[in-house]
């Protein structure tokens, strides 16, 4: 056993999932779970983390407030890839370490907007809900292969799914903060402006992290740049599209249609958007796969020793 004084398992994921419990206790003895599916905020956290030195978190927002009350921390290890709910300036001045390995789910995440998108050029969604109220007509739709895909952020999830439409023939439009040049000539993706994107992209998914460059991203203003015949998927985070600008534009059909796993406030609270036929929700489930959980709990496991300074980790990666 490692000389660890107490590891607290923060996400309810994790500590729902036997299998991650399990290769935990196998290499560290003194862990608290999460057993009362606790969402776990302010001073609940703060109660839960007490005399903890190592926690894993998913989440759970962590900023200087709740580490300032936590003297014996020394360790936060993520489980998932996103990194927004964590204040990386106050783990630095608080000398936290951190666990965190990118891109651990990005085949569950870049299936799921192959999924969507083929879901919206075919209608199933709309479809659906006409079998069920007793209507049955056939509707025409399209096929993915060969239409102009538009995928802003090319991370790991974005060059996962360039890898996946490879087999569709399609042409591939990238934007991203950084150069990629090798990886897209390999695949033959050409780096654009957001608004070329946007003009040409028959289907737009966003993957970038949400930060103060990239909130409200797709504003109304961007978002009118689409041609009504496009269709909008986040799968990355809430709060990069402006979703009352969205949802008059589904409504007035100037974008054809959408698909959400994530938006600004979780469970949505705008039912006029979610009950749209020309839209698709689903409740924040890219990341999870059976594979992608084990995934994501084995890098979470492996963070409690493999960690290092917050910035310094961001700044190699």
């Amino acid at each position: 056993m490692n000389l660890i004084k107490k590891i607290a398992v923060c996400s309810r994921s994790f500590s729902r999932n036997k299998t991650l419990c399990d290769e935990l206790l196998k290499k560290y003895d003194n862990v608290v779970f999460n057993d009362k599916g606790l969402s776990l905020h302010g001073d609940s956290l703060i109660e839960f983390l007490q005399g903890a030195t190592h926690a894993i978190v998913a989440l759970e927002k962590i900023d200087a407030t709740i580490l300032s009350k936590l003297p014996d921390l020394e360790v936060i290890s993520k489980y998932g890839v996103g990194l927004d709910m964590i204040d990386i300036n106050a783990m630095n001045k608080y000398s936290v370490k951190l666990g965190w390995t990118g891109g651990v789910n990005r085949r569950s995440v870049s299936e799921l907007v192959i999924a969507f998108s083929i879901s919206l050029l075919r209608h199933v969604p709309a479809a659906h809900k006409e079998v069920l109220s007793g209507i049955w007509k056939q509707h025409i739709g399209g096929h993915l292969s060969g239409r102009t895909v538009g995928i802003i952020g090319c991370g790991f999830v974005g060059k996962d799914l360039i890898k996946l439409l490879q087999s569709f023939g399609c042409n591939i439009l990238a934007n991203d903060i950084r150069n990629y040049d090798k990886f897209y000539k390999k695949y033959n993706v050409k780096s654009v402006s957001k608004e070329e994107l946007l003009a040409k992209s028959d289907i737009v998914t966003l993957h970038t992290p949400l930060n103060n460059s990239t909130r409200n991203m797709l504003n109304s203003e961007r978002l009118s740049i689409m041609n009504s015949n496009a269709i909008l998927i986040n799968v990355a985070r809430g709060g990069l599209v402006d979703e009352v600008a969205l949802k008059n534009m589904l409504i007035s059909k100037e974008i054809a249609a959408a698909a959400f796993d994530v938006f600004t406030v979780e469970p949505p609270e705008d039912l006029e958007l979610i009950n749209l036929d020309n839209f698709l929700v689903t409740p924040h489930i890219g990341g999870s796969s059976q594979e992608a959980i084990l995934a994501m709990g084995m890098a979470a496991i492996d963070g409690i020793n493999n960690n290092s300074s917050p910035r310094q980790f961001l700044i190699n990666t």
